[in-house]
């Protein structure tokens, strides 16, 4: 149970004023909270470069990290910073992760996670 909740909860089966005007204010506070982190979220989102350079590099096949950094030039562009842009792509709904086998130079198979556009 979140805090909002449980000061939703509060405020709906108590009958004294004071603490339903406090549990009200609270809740207040809490969504305005929420509004303003999910406000600067996107404001970083938009201004973040390789977020916007990686989802440019998604195609519509399955490719492993690796080979979506290969496509991505610029300085300080690792597959880890890669892959954490990929990640918040995902979770925005904006790309897909899936299992993908893949080869490696020596010619064994193994598997790996693969991203494409949604």
């Amino acid at each position: 149970m979140t805090k909002r909740e449980m000061f939703d909860y509060i405020a709906k089966n108590l009958t004294e004023d004071e603490v339903v005007a406090f549990c009200e204010n609270e809740i207040a506070l809490i969504d305005r909270k929420n509004a303003k982190a999910k406000e600067r979220a996107a404001k970083k989102a938009a201004s973040d470069e390789l977020y916007l350079a990686v989802q440019e590099a998604l195609s519509d096949e399955l490719e492993p990290r690796d080979v979506i950094t290969s496509r991505i030039s610029g300085e300080g562009v690792s597959v880890a910073k890669v892959g954490a842009r990929l990640t918040k792509l995902v979770e925005a709904g904006i790309a897909v992760k899936e299992d993908i086998k893949v080869t490696d130079a020596e010619g064994k198979t193994k598997t790996c996670k693969g991203y494409k556009l949604a």
